[in-house]
């Protein structure tokens, strides 16, 4: 039977099943920032002085420094939105010795650049857990609140992400900021929290396009507020609206002043980036179910099962007992999910700018059941201990799988153990195949002050990014470029011959490449058999593997790959295998 529900001047307080107070919902919280911090933390500096992320080596750092090499604020890329490129250029400024400094520091010491940023998006991430248990209280009160933070301060994908200079956490603060706004708008109606949730908005769109979702919890609560018996005037109503608009289009020109002053590359580039989003999931490898069930399986470990069946029950039970909360935050994933299911290509992280509201779903239910069973058990020690199992329950998952996350990260990366042992082994200028599974400079020495830039080449890499395989097969006598998503498809037995005449004797495999071919050999068979007769040909001197000892080898896939989420993992990297030549001029 449904609950009454209390009316919207009213705190939440008045409507709470289990409160705590501050006594305790303080030193609570902090226990759980420092906690989802220090996960955050964990790991910061993984694989540095390499990036070996591919997005996080050619975004957010990269255009931040470009700005200075350039003299000018326009980053002439809209891909992605700025506003977290502005906010790195402004703290490398500050940081790093202006301009000039920082263009330096990424020459010499790229590791200083990137975990300053990567610290950046750990301490946003970090805010938005603080902003969601506020939300949270604001909306339903402190236990609510303490236990959303919790949930969204453990679970693996924002955790994960918060250790790359990538916009998917730092998002998380403003998107949250302006769903805070918007309970603000629900519960009081004052003109403030019109501003706060629409300066949010503008802030959130500027870090991450899909962010606008935050959009319709802001509808909803004015819609509420208006329909509820005539609880907001419409004036009123209207004044907030505009102040939210006039808000959103303001933090947005603030934190992206180009999409402007440049618009038309702006529009350029926002349609190329929509284009490419909707383009069918094409790449070799990728799975080819539907976007829908990927998001719905990726909640299932990026959040945890219990937590996404509890937001799942969390959603049923407040359109019972509090259809007007329901209106704010039950339509946005929904209508997330769909619109992200509908898309050609989904990783699990693109699923982050919904997570603040799955929590607060699942911390509901979770309190409704743990006041239940307080009503139910009259011993004390039975409510403390079925109240503990249902917050255990909650953030189990999460919580050992970010902590796995943590250990990985800290050890080297298995392309860094390759480098050490290539150093000490191959010659340097000797002729290598090595597959891209690293950025360039990986093969260069470490820059050093008073040198020539770019360092020198370590060794004479084979351009891999060259095909001079035939459709057939066959060696061709022509070349054409290639990108990284095309490479295993330029791989045939052939070359293993011309590797060999040519001298490149050492070939470095690694498996995000081969095993996308491997995962799919009927639609790459030339690469499957070249993998097959490399395996054969070559002697395997070294191998470097991410697995502990007995596991593994884990399945391709787009997100566990490379994310290291299955406990199998012991260190980041795919697991590399070089193989010695012996045909040819390597027969020597």
């Amino acid at each position: 039977m449904a609950t009454a529900e209390p009316p919207l001047s009213a705190g939440p307080a008045s409507e709470r099943p289990a409160e705590l107070s501050r006594r305790w919902a303080w030193p609570a919280l902090a226990l759980v920032l420092c906690g989802g911090l220090a996960l955050r933390l964990w790991g910061v500096g993984q694989g540095l002085p390499f990036v070996f992320n591919t997005d996080e080596g050619s975004h957010f750092v990269s255009h931040a420094v470009e700005m200075f090499r350039h003299g000018t604020l326009n980053p002439h890329y809209f891909a992605n939105p700025p506003a977290f490129t502005y906010l790195l250029h402004f703290l490398f400024g500050l940081w790093l010795g202006g301009g000039s400094g920082t263009v330096r520091a990424l020459e010499l010491h790229p590791e200083r650049v990137y975990t300053l940023a990567r610290v950046t998006a750990a301490l946003l991430g970090a805010g938005a857990v603080w902003l969601l248990y506020a939300t949270g209280a604001r909306l339903f009160g402190r236990a609510v609140g303490l236990l959303a933070a919790a949930i969204e301060a453990v679970a693996f994908l924002p955790v994960f992400y918060a250790h790359l200079a990538l916009n998917d956490v730092p998002t998380l603060a403003p998107l949250t900021l302006s769903l805070l706004g918007s309970a603000g708008v629900l519960r009081s109606g004052r003109l403030r929290e019109y501003a706060i949730a629409g300066a949010g908005l503008g802030l959130a769109c500027a870090s991450k396009y899909t962010a606008g979702i935050v959009l319709l919890p802001l509808l909803a609560a004015l819609a509420v507020r208006y329909l509820d018996r005539g609880s907001e005037p419409a004036l009123r109503s209207l004044l907030g609206l505009a102040i939210a608009a006039v808000a959103a289009v303001a933090s947005f020109a603030v934190a992206n002043p180009y999409a402007l002053l440049d618009y038309a590359s702006f529009h350029r580039d926002l349609v190329h980036q929509s284009s490419l989003s909707a383009e069918a999931q094409g790449k070799l490898g990728a799975p080819r179910d539907g976007g829908l069930l990927y998001y719905l399986w990726s909640l299932s470990w990026g959040l945890g099962w219990v937590p996404a069946l509890a937001a799942l029950a969390g959603a049923i039970g407040i359109w019972r007992s509090r259809p007007r909360l329901a209106w704010m935050l039950v339509p946005a994933p929904l209508a997330f999910l769909a619109f992200m299911g509908l898309q050609g290509r989904y990783f699990g992280r693109w699923l982050l700018p919904v997570f603040p509201i799955v929590c607060l779903l699942a911390a509901f239910a979770a309190v409704q059941v743990i006041a239940l069973a307080a009503r139910a058990l009259k011993a004390r020690a039975w409510r403390i201990a079925a109240g503990t199992a249902i917050v255990l329950a909650l953030l189990a998952q999460g919580t050992i799988y970010s902590v796995h996350s943590g250990l990985v990260l800290a050890r080297a990366d298995t392309r860094n153990l390759a480098r050490r042992w290539m150093l000490a082994h191959i010659p340097r200028g000797a002729a290598i195949v090595a597959e891209p599974i690293s950025p360039d400079a990986w093969a260069r020495e470490l820059p050093r002050a008073g040198t020539a830039l770019p360092a020198a080449r370590l060794w004479n890499k084979y351009p891999s990014m060259l095909s001079r395989i035939s459709p057939t097969g066959a060696l061709s006598s022509e070349t054409t470029s290639v990108s990284i998503e095309n490479y295993v498809r330029t791989l045939a037995p052939a070359l293993i011959g011309y590797y060999e005449r040519h001298g490149f004797c050492w070939v470095l495999s690694g498996s995000t490449q081969s095993a996308r071919a491997l995962s799919e050999p009927r639609a790459v068979p030339l690469a499957a058999a070249y993998y097959r007769d490399l395996s054969q040909q070559g002697e395997v001197v070294y191998r470097a593997s991410p697995y502990a000892h007995g596991a593994g080898p884990v399945a391709f896939n787009f997100d566990w790959s490379f994310d290291y989420y299955p406990l199998a993992y012991r260190r980041p990297g795919p697991d590399i295998t070089i193989y010695r030549l012996h045909g040819g001029r390597c027969g020597g």
